[in-house]
């Protein structure tokens, strides 16, 4: 259980560092990816450790911080069609737009009420490798804490609006593999729809739960 406990909380960590807060220093189209997440992950350490709400597992709070302020640096839209894979494209655009929303709920419900365990842990950047000309790049941090250091990465896209987040690696475990095979299985039993059934239903589930503190 405390493995599991671990990985909740830096896919919590993961999710929330590249979400961004305001601060004098707002990333752009020009910003560097390594530069995007060292800005945002400082500003989101400090935010996140002094709300006090957000430590209490406030799901409105969090969630109400995600979509401000994740959206503008994350490509969601990707992340749930490589999560799906070939069955991306035998989705209809309305079930691939339910696709999107949904999944993405469901990453901010799951991995919130990890949140409130954030309490003494620092990031190290690591330098980037990567080619002036590169379009996809790996940005990679250390998070360290009172256990052993967590190794973080963030796989980023350029795009014509800036670096995006559209995969993590926590722990040697990339986000995107994590839910292919689920969400394959889901498919191949109950076609598109009912994916997106399955994760209306888990998301409703989630929002009605009272959060553990």
């Amino acid at each position: 259980m405390k493995n599991v406990k671990v990985v909740s909380l830096f896919f919590a960590l993961g999710m929330f560092l590249f979400s961004g807060a305001s601060s004098a220093q707002t990333p752009d189209a020009t910003t560097p990816p390594d530069a995007l997440i060292k800005m945002v992950v400082t500003d989101v350490m400090a935010s996140v450790k002094a709300d006090p709400e957000i430590q209490k597992g406030s799901i409105p709070k969090i969630v109400d911080l995600v979509e401000k302020k994740i959206v503008p640096y994350t490509d969601m839209r990707r992340t749930t069609e490589m999560a799906m894979g070939p069955n991306w494209k035998k989705a209809s655009a309305e079930q691939q737009a339910q696709l999107t929303t949904e999944f993405k709920n469901l990453l901010i419900r799951t991995y919130s009420g990890a949140l409130s365990q954030l309490r003494d842990q620092t990031v190290q950047f690591k330098a980037l490798r990567a080619a002036p000309d590169d379009n996809e790049v790996v940005v990679k941090t250390v998070v360290l804490g009172r256990g052993d250091p967590v190794p973080l990465d963030y796989r980023l896209e350029k795009t014509d609006k800036g670096w995006k987040v559209y995969d993590m690696n926590i722990m040697g475990v990339w986000l995107i593999e994590a839910y292919r095979n689920q969400f394959t299985n889901q498919i191949s039993q109950n076609g598109i729809e009912g994916l997106v059934k399955f994760l209306q239903d888990r998301n409703k589930q989630l929002a009605s739960a009272k959060p553990a503190n």
